[in-house]
């Protein structure tokens, strides 16, 4: 029996995570391991997903496999910086298409100089048609906006810096 995860699956399993209170989840079912962590980089084992993923199609590991392996920098993305001092980094929580605006003949939920509040929304990400609202995890003013409106962002990209 083969095991297979679209999008959705993948994006639904996403949003009951970022619902719940863990800070990191590891599920392992039938040789898939999925590793998400809310607030950490992405694992050094993190590779990107085709449009449906086969478990038949991912290499088994076991405990020991990932214990011992080298891990090969030239595959893993550039560490991103950590925010200045009095700074805080609004990141994506999930893969989508990143939104400034509610619709398109709105305006931007913010722009650079704008105050916001913590809870306060700053974008929207859309994952197959499903468009989740992106709020501010500090209060403070919108330095830098991180990400191109209409553009595909990964998972735990910065999006926005916030001066608290």
């Amino acid at each position: 029996m083969t095991l297979t995860l679209s999008f959705r699956d993948i994006a639904e399993i996403l949003k009951a995570i970022d619902d719940s209170s863990a800070d990191e989840i590891n599920i392992e079912v039938e040789g898939l391991r999925l590793s998400v962590s809310k607030r950490g980089a992405p694992t050094p084992h993190a590779q990107p997903i085709s449009e449906v993923a086969s478990v038949s199609e991912l290499p088994k590991t076991t405990q020991s496999d990932t214990q011992s392996a080298p891990t090969e920098t030239s595959n893993l993305p550039p560490t991103e910086p950590l925010a200045p001092s009095g700074h805080e980094i609004v990141r994506a929580p999930m893969v989508g298409t990143f939104y400034r605006k509610p619709s398109p003949d709105e305006l931007p939920f913010v722009e650079v100089g704008s105050t916001v509040s913590k809870g306060d929304a700053v974008c929207l990400i859309e994952v197959m048609k499903l468009y989740t609202t992106i709020e501010s995890t500090t209060a403070g003013e919108v330095v830098s906006i991180l990400a191109e409106d209409g553009c595909l962002v990964e998972f735990d990209q910065p999006l926005f810096l916030i001066k608290q």
